[in-house]
């Protein structure tokens, strides 16, 4: 695969998330039960399936479309906060990369880092939160280096919110009882840079 990629790139890329979210959907359940609302993996599995089909009848002209289309999906599909952060990250994401054809890693390092910006202002959130930005801001960070950086710093990140107690949405509520449980949101972050990861790999990038 060459240095840049089209629209084609993250139309693949937002299908292989369906698929991982598919996957792990029980799990990403298991552990919104524990902290949170118990329908997390639902949620998702229902709002990337969607994002899935709305692309392929519809391909998007430019990879900003792509993002910004997947976004408006999610928000408009997914029930509970889920779907306006991951909305709007992607949607901002896509924003920022504009109508350009063809767009390189670190340019979508760039976007993505746009967007988690706005997931964080949505949110209130911060890194150490024990939220999808513990996986998100490490992830994107990881990107500027290669695709499996971005998997590892993400998956670490996730891994990392375990001990961590609960200051941001609905675990918080649990105070101390949120330490021990993996967040389902820094889970679920750390699977889209997995399967971007596991789909530049396919295409030889790195």
């Amino acid at each position: 695969m060459a240095e840049t990629f089209g629209a084609g790139f993250l139309v693949r890329w937002l299908a292989a998330v369906a698929e991982d979210v598919d996957r792990e959907a029980d799990r990403l359940t298991e552990l919104d039960s524990a902290i949170g609302d118990a329908d997390h993996g639902a949620n998702l599995k229902r709002g990337f399936a969607a994002v899935t089909e709305t692309l392929a009848k519809e391909p998007p002209a430019n990879p900003g479309a792509v993002l910004t289309t997947a976004g408006r999906q999610l928000i408009s599909t997914v029930g509970g906060a889920s779907g306006p952060l991951y909305g709007t990250l992607l949607r901002r994401a896509g924003k920022t990369l504009g109508e350009d054809g063809e767009v390189t890693r670190e340019r979508l390092a760039e976007a993505l880092g746009v967007g988690v910006a706005a997931v964080s202002q949505l949110g209130g959130a911060q890194v150490g939160d024990k939220t999808m930005l513990d996986a998100l801001v490490p992830g994107v960070e990881g990107l500027r280096s290669s695709y499996e950086a971005a998997r590892a710093a993400a998956e670490e990140g996730a891994l990392a919110t375990v001990p961590l107690q609960a200051r941001k949405g609905r675990a918080s509520y649990l105070g101390e009882r949120s330490v021990g449980h993996q967040d389902p949101g820094a889970t679920s972050s750390a699977l889209l840079f997995a399967a971007l990861a596991d789909t530049a790999r396919a295409e030889g990038a790195r």
